[in-house]
């Protein structure tokens, strides 16, 4: 089966530990082919809410290039990015995008809630009333819907994100199944547009979206998919990416994706 893990992140990343070189050695040592550096490329400076429209381009671009040329003939290593908070400001997504390199792979991503919640980043999720937590996966799939109707790159990212937070911060273990109609809505929009979907490994826990949610848009004639680690230390490289691409075969899926120039190239299961 090929390997390949497809949400990863460096030092170039505000919360990335390690760099592209190291980021490739351990992948190789782990029996990956295929790696996607997917930095994360935010509208905001993470904590602040403070606009930001730049990236250090030419530092990432450094250690690609060194990357590849130490590790190249032995894993292909392609430039991603994660754009996050995208919905904040489209106008400042947009000149991210403009500003970028030729990306072979964009993964869009919400990590905040929206203005409502004075853009709340679902990380520091807090112990709070049930209606609280209702409020804020409402408030998330509004959000997604939002970036996925703006449509500017390949696959959503970690859909059910707040999910993790809740249980991982407050203990408490909830699921979309009061939400299933909007869902549905979000799958539907990402069908028509071509938007794919990423399996994130969650680093080993419970997977990015869950097993219900993927046979749904299966069952709704969902077929690109992705799936990566959400790495940002050495340990989370390559982890459970066998184990999720099984599960894709055993939900039926034959082939993902991962991605060349903005285009999927498919890998048989």
């Amino acid at each position: 089966m090929y390997l390949a893990d497809y949400h990863l992140h460096t030092t170039c990343s505000p919360d990335g530990k390690l760099t592209v070189s190291q980021i490739a050695e351990i992948a190789l040592q782990r029996g990956l082919q295929e790696i996607c550096i997917t930095d994360h490329l935010d509208t905001i400076y993470w904590f602040t809410n403070e606009p930001r429209t730049d990236f250090d381009w030419p530092e990432l671009q450094r250690q690609v290039a060194e990357a590849r040329a130490q590790y190249g003939d032995r894993l292909m290593i392609r430039l991603g990015a994660e754009l996050g908070e995208a919905c904040i400001s489209f106008e400042r997504a947009d000149i991210l995008l403009q500003n970028a390199p030729a990306l072979d792979f964009i993964i869009g991503s919400v990590h905040t809630a929206s203005k409502k919640f004075d853009y709340f980043d679902l990380y520091l999720m807090e112990k709070q009333s049930m209606d609280y937590y209702r409020a804020i996966i409402y408030d998330y799939l509004d959000e997604t819907a939002k970036l996925v109707n703006w449509g500017k790159f390949h696959v959503l990212g970690h859909l059910s994100l707040p999910l993790r937070y809740i249980k991982n911060n407050a203990g408490i273990t909830m699921t979309f199944d009061d939400w299933m109609g909007r869902v549905e809505e979000i799958f539907s929009l990402m069908i028509s547009k071509g938007i794919g979907l990423e399996l994130n490994t969650n680093r080993g826990g419970d997977p990015l979206p869950s097993a219900k949610l993927l046979q749904l848009y299966r069952r709704m004639g969902g077929d690109l998919i992705t799936v990566g680690s959400d790495a940002h230390i050495t340990d989370h490289i390559g982890l459970a990416v066998r184990e999720n691409l099984q599960l894709l075969k055993d939900l039926g899926w034959q082939h993902y994706a991962t991605y060349q120039q903005g285009q999927p190239v498919f890998h048989t299961l």
